[in-house]
Formats: C-alpha cells, structure tokens, sequence
C-alpha cells in the first residue's frame, strides 16, 4: 500500500513518515477509526515504510502481502476447530489486495459466516508468539498488524497482553481498532494510540474527481453520503439500484408514520415494513440507516431555506418533498438523528433487528407530529 492510495489524511501520512525517518517508531501502535476512514491501509502504508527503509528492495513482497516478515491476525470463526487465522489468509489476502478499505461486514460476507461470530482467539495468539520467537527471514524487524484487534476475546486478549509487554527484539506491533470500548485497558495503555478522523469532505471529493468518471452532481452526492467513509462511497459508487430500493422504503416508512395518528391501524403495516427491513443484511440495514439520517438533514435544509445544500430530493411516487420537508425542524431533528444513532448503534452489537426496526419506526410517526 501507497502512501498516495490512501485518500486524504496528508497531515496525519506526513506525521507517521516523520516518525519512521527520525527513528521515533513506538513498537506498539493502535491505530483507532472506522476501516472505511483508512486505518488498515495506513497501517500496510506504515509497516511497508519500515520495512522499505531496511530493505529498499522489500516493496513489492509487502504490496503483494507475501514478505516473510509482515504478519497479520483478524477475526475469523473456528474451522474444524481451529481458531488461527492462516486457514483464511488466502481469502483474506484477496480482500485486502481488491480493497483495503474493507469492514467487518464484508469479512463476514466472504467467509459466508454471517450468523456466526468471528474473533481472535487464544491459538491465534500462541501462534503469534511461534512466529516471533523466530529470526527474521531477512533480517531486519519483524512485523505485527493485528486488523481489528477489539474483536479478541477475552483468553486472547489477556495473553496477547504479555506478548504486547515482552515483544522480541525488532519488532513492531500495529493494532486497528474501529472503537475501544471493547479492549483491555491494559492493552490500550501499553501502545501509542493513532485517531484515525473520517476523511475530510475536500479531499474525498478530490480524490474521486481524479480517479473516477461521474458527474459533478452525483459526485457531490456520493461526498454527502459517504460522510467520510471510502469503503462506503466505493458501495455508493455501485449502488444505483439500492439508492432507488431505499428511496421507496423510505417513502413507505414516512407515509406510514403520518397515518399513524389519525388512523392507529397504519400501526401494523409499520411493524411488516420493520420486518421486511430487518430481513436485510446488516451492512444494507446500517447503509439504510445513513440513508435515512441524511434524508432528514437535508428535509432539515429545505425547510430552513437553504436549498443551494439540498443536493437530493426525493419526488418519485408522487411524494411532496417541500411538504415533507415542512414537518422536520429544530424541534423534532435532533431526535430524529438520535433515534436512527441508536438504532445504529443496536445493529452494531447484533441487537434483534425486528425490534429495532419496529421501534424506529413507531417512534418516528411521533416525532414528525411534534410542532416548531
């Protein structure tokens, strides 16, 4: 990986080359952001840094995940029961050479283990351990990149914790994590943290002028929705038909919610729009989530009279969009966007989606109802 693949994050690209060439590398770092803002490609950038800097003729062996002393651990579900993560290496070297941006739910689709819970478990760490124990093949350090370390579990964790306190001589350890609520303190403090932010608008919005052929308008578009994530705009880039199946869920969801108060019967083709929504995949639920969200804020814009930002309207099926727009203001907005958080955030930890979804929805025809 390229430092000039990686989109934006010049300043923080600029900060880690830095520290490399002033020989200021911590031998444990966490790299903390969504995958979709670039925390992993920074990692191979950085690693591939190091050991280009040793080795100028390493490049290659590590843009193609394949130098005998850069090393990765992610999640994985125990095959045949085994934990370690070389038995989906291979799968997982495709995935990361196709896109380096790829999340969880991704992972999750390409080892079709979608009911299934992936983790780094304890052999994981004990191989490690193996591994580093060893002389480096070529003699200069060797390296760790541990992809979404918050998902070890708890055996794991506590013995990668000693691995962490006691690492062989030369080498290097980068963690990514998309949060840290759910790491060991002790492994937390032990490393150099690195805030990964969403990618900024411009830069977003400049890298797809250089790399891909639409049209201003929708380019402008994909940067609104996208809300920093490269790996969600990659998806929006292709998902014209989705866009399309989330613009008439949303219409049926809002007329729904704007019966519910005169007539208590549109209750109940809320709860079957629920269930329907939760028979998706949870990356569809969560990009319909983000869909959601932004449709608010931008009604929120038009009622405000600052049309010059709506980007987008919704107007197929007869829908009203100034009309609609008309219900959502300072009083009822910001629990709208609260609301579709927590919804967000219940999908995250694999909450029960028929229940989420339901919830939403009835709480929704409650809020458009409330007066400026």
């Amino acid at each position: 990986m390229n430092w000039e693949q990686i989109v934006g994050h010049q300043e923080l690209k600029n900060l880690l080359k830095d520290s490399i060439s002033n020989n200021r590398v911590s031998h444990a770092q966490l790299f903390v952001g969504k995958d979709g803002y670039g925390t992993l490609p920074l990692a191979m950038a950085f690693a591939k840094e190091i050991l280009r800097k040793e080795n100028e003729h390493s490049s290659p062996k590590v843009d193609h995940l394949n130098h005998l002393d850069l090393h990765f651990s992610f999640p994985v579900f125990k095959a045949n029961k085994s934990g370690l993560t070389a038995q989906f290496f291979d799968e997982f070297r495709e995935m990361m050479l196709e896109n380096p941006y790829s999340n969880n739910e991704d992972w999750s689709t390409i080892l079709e283990s979608e009911n299934k819970q992936l983790s780094i478990y304890v052999e994981e760490i004990d191989e490690i351990n193996k591994k580093f124990a060893l002389k480096s093949f070529e003699g200069g350090s060797k390296i760790l990149i541990v992809w979404q370390a918050d998902k070890m579990n708890t055996d794991a964790a506590n013995k990668f914790l000693k691995f962490l306190e006691e690492p062989p001589k030369n080498t290097y350890i980068i963690l990514t994590a998309s949060n840290t609520d759910f790491m060991l303190p002790t492994i937390i403090s032990r490393t150099q943290i690195v805030e990964i932010p969403s990618i900024k608008e411009d830069d977003l919005d400049q890298f797809l002028q250089n790399n891909k052929e639409i049209s201003t308008d929708r380019r402008r578009e994909i940067v609104f929705q996208a809300q920093g994530n490269w790996n969600t705009a990659q998806k929006l880039l292709q998902s014209e038909n989705t866009d399309s199946e989330f613009e008439d869920q949303f219409i049926m969801w809002v007329r729904e919610a704007f019966q519910v108060k005169k007539k208590p019967e549109f209750l109940k083709n809320i709860v079957l729009w629920g269930r329907r929504i939760s028979l998706w995949n949870k990356e569809k639920q969560m990009n319909f989530l983000e869909y959601c969200a932004e449709m608010f804020r931008l009604a929120l814009l038009q009622n405000y009279g600052n049309e010059s930002l709506v980007y987008k309207k919704i107007e197929a099926g007869g829908f009203k969009w100034e009309s609609f727009s008309k219900f959502i203001h300072g009083a009822n907005i910001e629990a709208i966007l609260e609301e579709i958080s927590t919804a967000n955030y219940h999908l995250e930890r694999n909450g029960n989606t028929k229940i989420i979804w339901t919830d939403l929805g009835i709480k929704l025809s409650r809020y458009l109802h409330k007066k400026p």
